[in-house]
């Protein structure tokens, strides 16, 4: 097991810049493109999220050659082009971009989706600060959420079903898709990682683990250890958006990047004001997955050292979890 990040961003893929010399809006809020292949137009593209004023706009390029890129840079001066030197996960990639940031917000997006409402950054910006009670009713206090996850259609408009709750099934955890009914409805983590994230929180919590190879266990670990930790994440109504083309599919085979994600944040207990993962588990963990009983081994303490360091991070464990996503607080 590759040791599991403590810090954000501890070590970084080689990587070159390009241009995102020039601010182009003022809301605070900056654009994270990932690109999934295809041949989109990508003048087009920019001119779009251009005109939506984001204050920056990151361009996140394979480790492909790419003709344009000079081009484009003078073309766009607020796009920044980060071009990779190495294939590397999406999670990573989104790190690395929010690590070229200065914002206090960023949206990541694909090159194979489109806006179609929000009503440009500034405004969406501006919704990502909400007012709550405070615990008195007396007044109010402002705060952000970790993550806010818009209304996503597919080229035929058709609403998807991107809200993620977990559940319990048969001794495992699986998520269950629904579409968002409710403003602010809860959702465990972002589907393909689209939404509008608070940098702080996100540098905070340690970004995506990039040693996650499989994206839709990525996404997963990211959700789980948000609300372990005590962060948000939700649906709005406000912003929608709708894919050009097919819509990606998750796989959620279980593999190396699905027993990290168990050990991570199945196995914890909480007790207290703090987690462990109990010594008892180790067995019944190997048993499960019955892989090199060496390498489970290292693996198991390995995480179980993770736990320790973050024990006071931990607000609950995931029983307790998955019981408030079936019985939500009134």
């Amino acid at each position: 097991m590759n040791t599991i990040p403590t810090t954000f961003n501890h070590s970084l893929p080689s990587y070159t810049v390009v241009g995102g010399i020039q601010r182009a809006g003022n809301s605070g809020l900056s654009a994270v493109l990932l690109n999934r292949g295809g041949r989109y137009p990508r003048r087009t593209l920019f001119q779009e999220l251009e005109k939506n004023g984001f204050d920056y706009i990151i361009s996140l390029e394979g480790p492909e050659e790419r003709y344009d890129v000079e081009d484009l840079s003078i073309r766009f001066p607020s796009v920044k082009f980060i071009l990779l030197k190495q294939a590397v996960s999406v999670g990573e990639q989104v790190n690395l971009a929010v690590s070229e940031l200065t914002g206090s917000l960023f949206f990541v997006l694909w090159n194979d989706i489109r806006i179609l409402h929000g009503g440009g950054a500034a405004k969406m910006a501006k919704r990502m600060l909400n007012e709550k009670p405070s615990e008195s009713g007396d007044d109010t206090s402002v705060y952000k959420r970790l993550c806010t996850v818009p209304v996503i259609q597919n080229s035929h408009f058709e609403t998807l079903p991107t809200i993620m709750s977990p559940a319990y099934f048969k001794d495992s955890v699986k998520t269950v898709p629904s579409a968002l009914n409710t403003e602010g409805e809860m959702t465990l983590y972002p589907f393909d990682g689209i939404g509008i994230y608070d940098r702080e929180r996100f540098i905070r919590l340690g970004g995506f683990d990039k040693t996650l190879s499989n994206s839709h266990w990525q996404f997963a670990d990211f959700g789980f250890r948000s609300w372990l930790w005590g962060e948000e994440i939700a649906g709005t109504q406000l912003v929608r958006m709708s894919y050009d083309g097919d819509i990606p599919s998750e796989d959620s085979t279980v593999e190396e990047s699905y027993k990290r994600f168990y050990l991570k944040n199945l196995a914890p207990v909480y007790r207290g004001d703090s987690a462990h993962i109990p010594l008892r588990r180790c067995p019944s963990y190997m048993l499960r997955f019955r892989d090199n009983p060496f390498e489970d081994w290292e693996d198991f303490f390995a995480a179980r050292k993770w736990v320790e360091i973050n024990k006071y991070r931990f607000k609950c464990d995931a029983r307790k979890l998955i019981e408030r996503w079936e019985k939500p607080a009134l």
